[in-house]
């Protein structure tokens, strides 16, 4: 199945969200046009930003006409419209143990490192780097926890889920990107750090590096 209408992607170079979306479009081969939305700018609290996303958040999926929001929410979508190569497993077991790596980074990770939280934890650099830094090793604990789980279960890698990209690794990767800005000791976190290593390997993640859009700075 391939989509037919112009594909638009609202994003920004750093945007761990944006990543996300930006991993599975590559991986299955769906061209779209970026818009890139300076969030150092504050481009996304315009009116004019709002009017595609009215969170104010990145990314937007534009597909033809329709706008759609929420990285969740548009990984799935894409995994709908354009099955192969999949994103999730077949088995409802397994979709659900994706699922649950899913939302280990994107509700109980990511959001407690996001700008607009560190900005309320701490009026101090320091104070928001150290609480970043711990909800992302809570988080990272997690990931690695429930790949033992599975992988006791008779899951094998070398990926965050099976011997393919899954949706898991679409938020694995850009997770592990700011970790790494954060100089998170990821020493404790072995089965995370191959999970990383080989996703990184693939075409589609090096196409959605940060460092490889067409607004990144230096």
């Amino acid at each position: 199945m391939a989509i037919t209408e112009k594909v638009v992607l609202y994003t920004y170079w750093r945007s761990s969200s944006a990543f996300r979306v930006r991993i599975a479009l590559a991986h299955k081969k769906i061209a779209y046009e970026p818009v890139y939305v300076n969030l150092l700018e504050e481009a996304q609290k315009t009116p004019e930003y709002r009017a595609h996303n009215p969170a104010g958040w990145i990314p937007t999926l534009a597909i033809g006409a329709t706008e759609l929001t929420e990285s969740v929410a548009l990984v799935e979508l894409l995994e709908e419209l354009v099955p192969e190569p999949a994103l999730y497993p077949k088995s409802p077991i397994d979709r659900a143990r994706v699922r649950a790596l899913v939302e280990t980074v994107n509700a109980g990770t990511q959001p407690m490192q996001n700008l607009a939280v560190l900005k309320k934890a701490s009026e101090e650099q320091e104070g928001r780097t150290a609480w970043a830094k711990h909800f992302i090793a809570r988080g990272l604990a997690t990931f690695e926890a429930l790949l033992e789980r599975y992988a006791a279960a008779g899951v094998s890698g070398p990926f965050a889920y099976g011997a393919s990209l899954s949706a898991a690794d679409c938020y694995l990767v850009p997770q592990m990107y700011n970790a790494r800005r954060f100089k998170v000791d990821l020493a404790p976190y072995p089965r995370v750090v191959a999970a990383e290593q080989a996703a990184l390997a693939t075409p589609a993640v090096q196409a959605a590096l940060p460092e490889n859009q067409g607004d990144a700075k230096p």
